[in-house]
C-alpha cells in the first residue's frame, strides 16, 4: 500500500515538472489574444499563380484575367464597317498668320538704342505703332566728313538767303511779290534740307511694331550693337492667329480638298483652309491654313502632319489613333478581344481620317471588338 501511494507522488510531480517547464519555456508572454489573432495569409503558388497572370499562348494570342484587365485600364470598341471621305497627309509647318503678324528689320546699317521700355525681349507685349528701339545710322570717317561738309555748305546758304529774304520783305512793294515768295521757299527748302542732313548725322531712327501681339524673337539683341541694312531685328507674332502651310503634290487636291485638321506630335489641331497659290514651290503646291483652336500648344516653325479629307470616299472602319501598336518586326496591327480573357493580333492597313482618328482598310471583320486604350501594355506581354 504504501508503494502505490509513493508511485501515485512520483507521476503528480512529474506531471508538474512538466507544467513548470512549459511556463518558463514562454517567460512573461500574455496568451489571452491568441484566440483572436488572424492565421497568416498563404502564398499562392503552383497552377493558381500562373493563372492569376497575363500570358502569351503558343498561337500568339494572349490570356489576359478579368482582374488583370481592370488594372491595366483596357477599354475596347466595336467597329463598323463603312464609306469614308479619303484622305491625304501633307507635310506642314506653322507659321504666323500673315494678316496678323510682322517684322522689323534694319533699313540701314547702324547701332541699335533701346527704347522707351528698354531692349524688347522676347514674350513681350506690344501694341501697333509702339517704339520699340532705336537705329543710329554708323558711317566711315570720310562719309561723316563729307556729311558735315555739307551741313556746313547749308548753313552757309540759309544765312544768305535768310538775308536776302528779309531785305526783300522791308523793300515790299517796290520789288515783285513774286521775288519774295521765291526767296521765301528757297529759304524754307534749305531748311529742310539741312534737318535732314543733320538727322543723318546725329539722330536716331525709331523702329516700331508693325502689329500687334508678343516679341517671337529679338535676336539675341542688346544695346549698342551693330546691325547690317535689311538685317532681321523683331518679330511680332499673334498667338492667338497661327496658320499652317503644307505642300501638296497634287496640284488638284484643292479642289476636291472638304476639310483638314493637323497632328503637332500629341496635340491635334483643327484647321481652317484660307487657299491655294497657283506657283510651284519645290515642284509642289503650297496650301495655307488657319488653326481654329484657342491658344494652341504649338510654336512658329514647329513641323506637323497635316490630313485633308478630300470628296472620293473608301471603305473601312474608323478607330481611335491610340488602338495602333506594334507587333512581330515593326508591323502595325491593333489588339482584338476576341473571348473575355483572350485577345489576338490583328495585321492592318490604315490611312488617317483626322488628327485622332484613323480609317483601318484591311484585316478587320464589322463588329471586331478592338482595344483602344492600353494596346501598348498589351504589346509588352511576354
Amino acid at each position: 500500500m504504501m508503494r502505490k501511494i509513493n508511485l501515485h507522488r512520483l507521476v503528480a510531480a512529474l506531471v508538474l515538472g512538466m507544467v513548470a517547464g512549459t511556463a518558463l519555456a514562454h517567460g512573461d508572454e500574455d496568451h489571452s489574444q491568441d484566440a483572436k489573432k488572424t492565421p497568416a495569409a498563404v502564398p499562392v503558388t503552383g497552377t493558381t499563380a500562373v493563372a492569376a497572370a497575363p500570358q502569351r499562348l503558343a498561337d500568339g494570342s494572349l490570356f489576359v484575367p478579368k482582374p488583370v484587365q481592370r488594372q491595366l485600364g483596357l477599354r475596347t470598341q466595336p467597329v463598323r464597317i463603312a464609306e469614308l471621305a479619303a484622305t491625304v497627309e501633307l507635310n506642314g509647318l506653322v507659321i504666323p498668320d500673315p494678316e496678323t503678324s510682322g517684322r522689323v528689320q534694319a533699313m540701314f546699317a547702324g547701332s541699335v538704342i533701346p527704347g522707351p521700355k528698354g531692349m524688347p525681349t522676347a514674350g513681350r507685349k506690344v501694341a501697333k505703332g509702339e517704339v520699340l528701339a532705336y537705329l543710329r545710322p554708323i558711317s566711315g570717317a570720310i562719309e561723316r566728313g563729307n556729311q558735315r561738309a555739307n551741313l556746313a555748305e547749308l548753313e552757309a546758304q540759309l544765312a544768305i538767303a535768310e538775308g536776302k529774304m528779309k531785305r526783300f520783305e522791308q523793300l515790299e512793294g517796290a520789288v515783285p511779290q513774286k521775288e519774295i515768295d521765291a526767296a521765301r521757299i528757297e529759304y524754307a527748302a534749305l531748311q529742310k534740307r539741312r534737318a535732314y542732313v543733320r538727322a543723318s548725322i546725329d539722330s536716331a531712327e525709331p523702329l516700331v511694331a508693325p502689329a500687334t501681339g508678343i516679341v517671337s524673337a529679338s535676336h539675341h539683341l542688346l544695346a549698342g550693337q551693330v546691325v547690317d541694312a535689311k538685317e532681321v531685328l523683331f518679330e511680332i507674332v499673334d498667338p492667338s492667329r497661327l496658320a499652317v502651310e503644307a505642300l501638296a503634290y497634287d496640284v488638284g487636291i484643292a479642289k476636291t480638298l472638304v476639310s483638314a485638321s493637323a497632328l503637332a506630335d500629341q496635340t491635334a489641331l483643327e484647321l481652317k483652309f484660307v487657299g491655294g497659290g497657283q506657283q510651284l514651290r519645290e515642284q509642289a503646291l503650297p496650301l495655307l491654313f488657319r488653326i481654329t483652336n484657342r491658344n494652341a500648344a504649338v510654336a512658329v516653325g514647329q513641323p506637323v502632319k497635316v490630313i485633308v479629307r478630300t470628296e472620293q470616299g473608301i471603305k473601312g472602319a474608323t478607330v481611335s489613333r491610340t488602338a495602333l501598336t506594334k507587333v512581330g518586326s515593326g508591323e502595325t496591327a491593333v489588339w482584338v478581344h476576341t473571348e473575355a480573357e483572350r485577345f489576338v493580333a490583328r495585321r492592318i492597313r490604315h490611312q488617317s481620317l483626322d488628327a485622332a482618328n484613323i480609317a483601318i482598310l484591311d484585316g478587320l471583320h464589322d463588329g471586331d471588338r478592338v482595344v483602344t486604350v492600353g494596346a501598348g501594355l498589351l504589346s509588352q506581354v511576354r
